[in-house]
């Protein structure tokens, strides 16, 4: 049986990533997101591409305690001897509400405009994908945030970004038509949060919904480092996670009645 990878092989004196050489080509010429960039389209991203997407995964890649980056503390605490499984159990929490957002924001934009943009008008077709969600009692993706209202920081940032490099294309339009569209049924400023911009942004950057979710995945790799280096910096005891642990030992109820019926 024989097995065939175009993704990277290796000689003797030399090593190839893409049809690149790694030595020559790539290592001290390129980002680590334009490394990924090349694993999702095959082919180097170009400056603009470059400046985009980096952007992108520096806005999602740390956002204080979440599911994730609390996730790697406490499995750090549980096993230091293997960072790589505190990392990998942040990552895990990366889903639909924290984090992995961005893909269903892609999708919604993707999927909406195929079906609804044949006439080119991007008020009918935000006005399709709304009543679309709210027939089928689906969440409109990419709005709403606990903390950044009513305006997400990051937002305006990533779409000035994109407007000056030339992604502000169909999808954006279409995302900024149907925020202000839920703004006026609302009859409130309702956040257009970051999952949301950024998938709007990779879609015009011609970037598949499927593998939006992968750059936010890998850019919080990078970012859980430094829960992990600060839970290392307090020492076991003194660490946050230790003091989760010790408050949730604290209030926890033990009983030893069991009813059986």
């Amino acid at each position: 049986m024989k097995f065939e990878t175009k993704i990277a092989m290796s000689k003797p004196d030399a090593i190839y990533v893409h049809g690149f050489n790694l030595t020559e080509d790539l290592i001290g010429n390129i980002t680590l997101a334009d490394m990924a960039f090349l694993g999702a389209t095959h082919r180097r991203p170009t400056k603009e591409e470059s400046k985009m997407l980096n952007a992108c995964m520096v806005a999602v890649c740390e956002h204080g305690f979440t599911p994730s980056s609390i996730s790697a503390r406490l499995t750090y605490l549980g096993a230091p001897e293997a960072v790589q499984a505190a990392v990998a159990a942040g990552l895990l929490g990366a889903g639909s509400v924290y984090l992995g957002a961005m893909e269903n924001a892609a999708q919604m934009l993707q999927e909406g405009w195929e079906t609804y943009g044949q006439e080119k008008d991007v008020t009918l077709a935000a006005t399709s994908i709304i009543q679309e969600r709210k027939v089928k009692k689906l969440q409109v993706m990419g709005f709403g945030h606990p903390v950044h209202k009513p305006v997400d920081p990051r937002t305006p940032k990533l779409f000035a970004l994109a407007e000056e490099l030339g992604f502000n294309g169909i999808h954006t339009a279409l995302m900024k038509e149907i925020h202000r569209q839920i703004n006026k049924q609302k009859n409130k400023q309702i956040s257009l949060n970051a999952a949301g911009a950024i998938g709007a942004v990779l879609s015009d950057m011609s970037l598949p919904f499927s593998v939006v979710k992968s750059f936010a995945v890998a850019a919080r790799a990078v970012g859980l480092i430094a829960h992990i280096v600060e839970e290392i910096e307090a020492g076991r005891k003194n660490c946050i996670s230790q003091k989760l642990y010790n408050h949730i030992e604290a209030n926890t109820l033990y009983t030893n009645d069991i009813s059986v019926k």
